[in-house]
């Protein structure tokens, strides 16, 4: 881990290995950093924004701490420790058709059949690592480890439709509109990610634990 400074209110914690070839394990990391954080610290006034590799911890405005303070107490936060008095992880469920264009190669790479496939992906609840990509989108990991094989797709679609449901590399995701894409598509689901009319707009925070259901309808 390396502590980084970001202006004189805030900290950048690295929680990247250069040496590791799989991008979820780092974002696992960031998941258990900063439910560590919000254990040491409850009475903080600090924002925690996760990324990829890195958690941004910036002080709030009014905080009576410096930054003085937050680059020592961020060194101390120590993931794994008993998390007595934290409150559990919000949970959303979110039904999926899985009717996916993908799903039938996905269960060829897996070595599972199709509904094997199903099975694990709904069979383990996900974590909200962090959110990216386009507003709503949220990387999830944690899921049934046999899924962890799925690459991209070597050719991008020009449209993956709203909702979306996909999974690649380790990670699962949920297309919030429609746009360009790499993962694969497993199926879709009506619930909206982003909505402006919602507060928050964005359905799946960092730290969500998500779980997939399967609404059935396929042919």
């Amino acid at each position: 881990m390396r502590v980084l400074p970001y202006g004189d209110r805030a900290v950048l914690v690295d929680l990247a290995d250069p040496e590791e070839g799989d991008p979820t394990r780092a974002a696992e990391r960031v998941v258990a950093w900063v439910d560590a954080a919000a254990v040491a610290w409850p009475d903080v006034p600090v924002e925690l924004v996760p990324a990829a590799t890195t958690v941004l911890v910036a002080l709030l405005p009014g905080a009576p701490q410096d930054v003085g303070w937050l680059a020592t107490a961020v060194a101390g936060v120590r993931p794994g420790q008993p998390a007595r008095g934290q409150e559990a992880p919000r949970t959303v469920e979110v039904p999926v058709t899985y009717d996916g264009a993908d799903l039938a190669a996905v269960a060829g790479r897996t070595g599972l059949d199709e509904a094997g496939v199903v099975a694990a992906h709904t069979g383990t609840p996900w974590r909200v690592a962090f959110g990216g990509f386009a507003p709503g989108f949220a990387y999830l990991v944690g899921g049934d480890p046999r899924l962890a094989v799925v690459p991209r797709r070597t050719e991008p679609r020009t449209r993956v439709p709203a909702g979306s449901v996909a999974l690649a590399g380790g990670f699962s995701g949920v297309y919030p509109r429609a746009s360009p894409g790499g993962w694969q598509l497993l199926g879709r689901t009506d619930l909206a990610m982003w909505d402006l009319d919602r507060d928050p707009p964005a359905l799946l925070a960092a730290g969500t634990t998500v779980r997939f259901v399967d609404a059935g309808g396929r042919p």
